[in-house]
């Protein structure tokens, strides 16, 4: 696995993450409005063409007039890796500075920026075979089935790794099958190294001010979604023929769960239902990983002016 590292430049690096519904996107347009900066999005969903009000992507008009990076980069049967994101992301921050702006790292995607401010382990070629036998064999019977073969030969992943994360899952099996040692092994023999070790970067957490907070918000704005035409969007991917329930486009969170009820798995209630659970689900991983994260600033998210400041002031301080 290779990662280029990062061109030291002159301006330094703001990132701005947070759990889903917590304002980073909103934050990051004002900061635009204040600041010459390129926005370069962190989200695993918005890379995705088609994939518009269910990512929660920005609309047409607003990033005609504040352009993201990585949006739109992908079909949504396609697979992006986190290697070809770090890559994405580093070429995103190194055409920035070219063009004298400040990179602006924003989304909700930890895995990503784990892999940017933490690194990535050098780990075996990806294997087309073995992948496709994984998934067939996931077809069948399920992968938290899977999941418990991957806790036979590798405990340790299959403990951080969720039963119903097919990606992370399928990846770590492959390693195994097409080596013969753990991903686990393999991560403790490579050991991650940052792309941007060296860089002066600010990582503001963005933090809702409680977790009935963060159901409400996510409830709510699952239903505009919805009233958005969020079931239209998904039943244009349904009706393509080319996309699958396995696919990772497919099972981000609210799309798996609208992909159930057209295929008749459900009910519209329990569809909104699971969706708004996923969504909740989804928020409290990514609270939790960024308590652990080193280099985190937690600040509350309703604290826009008190945030932007930091940020404003951290740039001034570090621009040249």
């Amino acid at each position: 696995m290779t990662v280029v590292e990062a061109d030291s430049g002159h301006l330094p690096i703001v990132a701005i993450a947070g759990p889903t519904a917590s304002g980073k996107t909103a934050m990051a347009m004002r900061l635009a409005d204040r600041l010459s900066v390129s926005i370069i999005s962190v989200d695993s969903v918005m890379i995705y063409r088609g994939m518009d009000i269910g990512s929660a992507k920005p609309s047409p008009d607003l990033l005609a007039r504040y352009p993201h990076a990585l949006v739109d980069i992908c079909d949504p049967a396609e697979t992006y890796s986190v290697e070809r994101f770090c890559n994405d992301a580093l070429a995103a921050i190194a055409k920035a500075r070219a063009a004298g702006r400040l990179p602006l790292l924003v989304g909700g995607t930890m895995m990503y920026f784990q892999a940017l401010f933490q690194g990535l382990s050098r780990l075996p070629a990806s294997d087309p075979a073995i992948r496709k036998r994984l998934a067939a064999e996931a077809a069948r019977t399920g992968w938290p089935a899977l999941h418990r073969r991957l806790a036979e030969v590798d405990p340790v992943a299959a403990r951080r790794i969720h039963a119903t994360d097919p990606q992370r899952i399928g990846r770590a099996l492959e390693v195994y099958l097409g080596t013969g040692k753990s991903l686990t092994d393999w991560q403790r023999e490579n050991p991650p190294r940052s792309p941007l070790v060296g860089e002066r970067c600010l990582q503001v957490a963005l933090w809702p001010p409680s977790t009935a907070h963060t159901r409400r918000a996510v409830a709510d704005r699952f239903d505009a979604m919805l009233e958005a035409g969020l079931v239209d969007e998904v039943r244009r991917l349904f009706e393509r023929g080319d996309l699958d329930p396995g696919l990772p486009a497919v099972r981000a969170v609210g799309y798996r769960q609208v992909w159930g009820y057209l295929a008749g798995d459900y009910g519209f209630d329990e569809m909104r239902s699971r969706a708004i659970t996923a969504t909740r689900q989804l928020a409290k991983r990514q609270r939790t990983w960024l308590r652990s994260a080193p280099g985190w600033q937690a600040h509350d998210a309703e604290a826009t002016v008190e945030v932007e400041s930091l940020i404003m002031n951290f740039v001034a301080a570090n621009e040249s």
